[in-house]
């Protein structure tokens, strides 16, 4: 074994004792989408498996844009940075607790961007405002919480995935500060149930 394929097991190794999975890549979902042209997409990380149940919020619409209380107040955009507010209905009975993230699929990352992850929100919570006790991770800024849209000037639109997960475990037993990356990665070893709304943002 190379020095590269040893390099990539040890991570793998790291993700898979995080995730409580024997190995990297071992979610039900193994394909990835493609554009019309035939080029990869980011993987929704959602198995085959999962239940869908409903998911709503009084600030946002499913497939409009973002409004600007919701945008971020950095990087030369000036929203409110507001977290909308999340809420579901329909999850399965036997979740044990439950993630909310935000992610743009179109970021010019090639792995796209991390705007917000939320973990361990108790499975008595049917919105996020009432989850004592839930984590508030990192995003890709590296800030704590909820980080708004602000999609570079002429980057064409931009689409963000808020996403509710059922997850068959009351904690990932990670801290906040765990990259959201890993988060993410160990969240979707957990998945039995999702839920999700697409909006959008343009400058």
């Amino acid at each position: 074994m190379n020095r590269i394929a040893r390099s990539l097991a040890a991570v793998c190794g790291v993700l898979a004792v995080a995730a409580g999975t024997t190995a990297c890549g071992s979610s039900n979902d193994h394909s990835a989408s493609t554009t019309s042209a035939g080029t990869p997409t980011v993987r929704s990380g959602i198995p085959d498996s999962a239940k869908k149940f409903d998911v709503s919020s009084p600030d946002l619409k499913d497939g409009q844009p973002v409004p600007q209380a919701q945008w971020a107040n950095s990087n030369g955009c000036t929203g409110g940075n507001q977290a909308p507010r999340v809420q579901w209905s329909g999850a399965p009975a036997d979740a044990k607790s439950f993630a909310v993230t935000m992610f743009d699929v179109d970021a010019p990352t090639g792995s796209g961007l991390w705007h917000w992850l939320s973990w361990d929100i108790p499975a008595s919570a049917t919105d996020l405002a009432a989850a004592p006790g839930a984590v508030a991770g990192t995003n890709d800024l590296g800030m704590t919480g909820y980080l708004g849209p602000c999609p570079p000037t002429g980057d064409g639109l931009h689409h963000y995935w808020i996403t509710v997960l059922a997850l068959d475990t009351p904690s990932l037993g990670l801290p906040a500060n765990t990259p959201p990356a890993l988060a993410a990665f160990a969240l979707n070893h957990r998945i039995i149930g999702y839920a999700r709304m697409t909006v959008t943002a343009q400058q």
